[in-house]
């Protein structure tokens, strides 16, 4: 899969633009804040239904207007589809799939991308609701229905809150709360439903991190990765009761709610669930987010994203995923520019912005964009 076009209006810093694309490997190139990034933003938002930087889409409508416009032409073979997304500063936003519509949160369906941007280093050394968001974004660019599994869940979660909050509130018994038992259930349906959805993917992600890993940093580091569960007791961290079967993983998801029930009704908040789990990154047996140093750090993240790619690649019938590396090439050395480059060299479709074009290894910039101010300058091609 690749991007043939893209067309922004009113999507940040751009008024309008128009940018024609082609497989194999294209560089952005245009001095810091000149738009680069909103570029390549706008690409993985069609394919995540987030941005990489800001969490609410307002930011993403160029000032002084109610709605932007991302448009692009995608294409496999000999199949290509139009997609069309319309943000809007305030309701809800809607999209086009060769006009018709089509559900937002339907359009990872229809285009696939990997985003790999200096943000990302918090993947490693930040904190752990942003390593939930990335395996749950990926869990639903493989399996799209889980928009809807991880939407309910999220609903559950403030229900259950607020429930939690009265009860505090009239300080009632632990044992009189029925309808705290009918949001139990729920909760341990969805959330069941998500942990195994996260425990398959990391086993499919394990030995594609400890490849990504070695081809970019260019080290035989021992990288390991697994889930810390909130359901597993204190005396039990390694997250490996029943970590596959449904029915273990509700058992235990319902005996530790139980358990926390009294602390839960202190706090007036869940603490059990896959919004208290974390993905716990270790670097030669220490953990990476308290002892790799930077270059390891920024190493290691960028391999949770190559892995991501490999795995999204594994199965997908539209082609490859589009590859974006967002201001990556300035963070590293020169070895590892080139092993990077050796590693992304069979994608259908990259695409790199960078502040100096030097940056990058002269074999990545045969097609060049240039970027000034909101506008495509001039296109070089090789």
């Amino acid at each position: 899969m690749h991007v043939t076009h893209l067309t922004l209006n009113d999507f940040r810093n751009y008024g309008h633009a128009e940018v024609g694309l082609v497989a194999g490997t294209t560089l952005f190139v245009g001095r810091n804040g000149q738009g680069k990034t909103n570029l390549v933003e706008a690409i993985g938002y069609l394919s995540t239904v987030s941005s990489h930087r800001v969490s609410t889409d307002h930011a993403l409508v160029r000032a002084g207007q109610e709605a932007a416009i991302v448009r692009m032409r995608v294409e496999h073979e000999d199949r290509a589809l139009v997609i069309e997304l319309q943000i809007n500063r305030t309701g809800a936003n809607k999209a086009q799939v060769n006009r018709g519509a089509v559900k937002v949160r339907e359009l990872p369906r229809y285009f696939a991308s990997v985003l790999f941007a200096p943000e990302d280093l918090s993947l490693v050394r930040g904190e752990p609701s942003g390593r939930r968001a990335f395996l749950d974004t990926l869990v639903v660019q493989r399996h799209p229905r889980f928009a809807g599994v991880i939407g309910d869940y999220e609903r559950v979660i403030r229900q259950r809150n607020s429930l939690l909050k009265s009860a505090r509130a009239s300080r009632l018994p632990a044992d009189s709360l029925t309808t705290l038992d009918v949001w139990d259930d729920r909760l341990i349906e969805l959330g069941t439903s998500l942990m195994i959805a996260r425990h398959e993917l990391v086993e499919e992600l394990r030995p594609q991190i400890f490849r990504s890993y070695r081809a970019v940093a260019g080290d035989d580091h021992e990288t390991t990765v697994k889930i810390q569960r909130s359901i597993d007791s204190e005396s039990d961290q390694t997250g490996a009761a029943g970590v596959g079967d449904a029915e273990v993983v509700a058992r235990l998801f319902r005996e530790r709610l139980v358990a926390r029930r009294r602390e839960e009704l202190d706090r007036a908040v869940t603490l059990v669930g896959p919004h208290r789990d974390d993905l716990v990154l270790d670097l030669n047996g220490l953990p990476a987010r308290g002892y790799a140093s930077h270059g390891e750090s920024w190493s290691l993240a960028l391999a949770l994203k190559l892995a991501s790619a490999e795995v999204l690649r594994v199965d997908a019938v539209a082609g490859d995923p589009v590859l974006v590396l967002d201001d990556v090439f300035a963070e590293l050395d020169e070895g590892r520019r080139e092993r990077l480059a050796d590693a992304i060299g069979n994608y259908e479709q990259v695409l790199i912005t960078a502040a100096v074009a030097r940056d990058v290894p002269e074999r990545l910039r045969a097609t060049t964009v240039s970027i000034a101010a909101g506008e495509i300058v001039k296109t070089l091609d090789g």
